[in-house]
């Protein structure tokens, strides 16, 4: 998998910077075995309707605690949840632990919607797994919209709702 994602980003002269390191599984442990990397940290939410017809993938700031109840009501999406890890692998062609937003260059039907917290997006890079998570990708934000594009995935950024602390 994280071959044809190589294989993309080479053939359309996407840049980034790759950082190896041990399997993360959080946010915590990527802070602590791979520190000072350039870039944004994100969580990756893959959620879905109350029915499970429709799909998102919604990243926000590492540090984020998302509403999803106000966040169901901003996107006029009923009953919003997480997702099952089959439909992870279904749609994303994913394991839990690995989420990602490089992961909808695998929706090739564009069933996930892409929700990017206006935040997050205000970075200069974001920083990405390559489909694995013993490896990360701080790719410029201006490289992972026009990524988004071709893969036909624009993002609705919004200021995605936090719960009270």
């Amino acid at each position: 998998m994280k071959h044809a994602l190589y294989a993309f980003l080479d053939q359309h002269a996407l840049t980034y910077q790759r950082f190896e390191h041990p399997p993360v599984y959080t946010c915590e442990e990527a802070r602590q075995l791979c520190p000072d990397m350039p870039g944004a940290e994100t969580k990756n939410l893959f959620l879905c309707d109350g029915k499970g017809t429709r799909h998102l993938l919604v990243v926000v700031p590492a540090e984020a605690t998302v509403d999803l109840k106000a966040l169901s009501q901003e996107l006029d999406v009923k009953g919003l949840r997480f997702a099952s890890p089959e439909w992870l692998q279904r749609y994303l062609g994913l394991e839990p632990g690995s989420v990602t937003l490089l992961a909808v260059l695998n929706d090739r039907a564009g069933a996930v919607d892409v929700v990017v917290d206006a935040s997050l997006w205000q970075a200069d890079a974001i920083l990405c797994h390559p489909l694995v998570n013993t490896e990360t990708l701080a790719v410029p934000r201006a490289e992972l919209m026009r990524f988004l594009e071709l893969t036909g995935h624009p993002p609705r950024v919004i200021p995605v709702p936090q719960r009270a602390a």
